[in-house]
């Protein structure tokens, strides 16, 4: 389980990324780089981590499925994904 803290800071992060958005693709398009220079650090999407949504754990992040390794593999033994069968883990 992910901190707390850690957690409310990936949604801060989020939150300034969405705010800039518009301003970064204007300036991009432009070609004026000492303005994105300006811009916070983090409004850059870069600086997002892909955190699992039930637990936030941000190692071994499942793209397709939005959790964790760890998640999925619980979530995959007590049949609440459809399809998945296991074979060898």
């Amino acid at each position: 389980m992910a901190k707390e803290s850690m957690k409310a800071r990936e949604r801060k992060r989020q939150a300034i990324v969405a705010r800039y958005a518009a301003k970064r693709g204007a300036l991009k398009d432009a070609g004026d780089y000492a303005g994105l220079q300006r811009l916070p650090k983090n409004a850059s999407p870069v600086r997002l981590h892909n955190r699992c949504k039930l637990t936030g754990r941000p190692r071994g992040y499942m793209r397709q499925f939005g959790l964790s390794r760890v998640t999925f593999r619980e979530m995959a033994l007590s049949g609440l994904i459809p399809g998945v069968k296991k074979c060898s883990w």
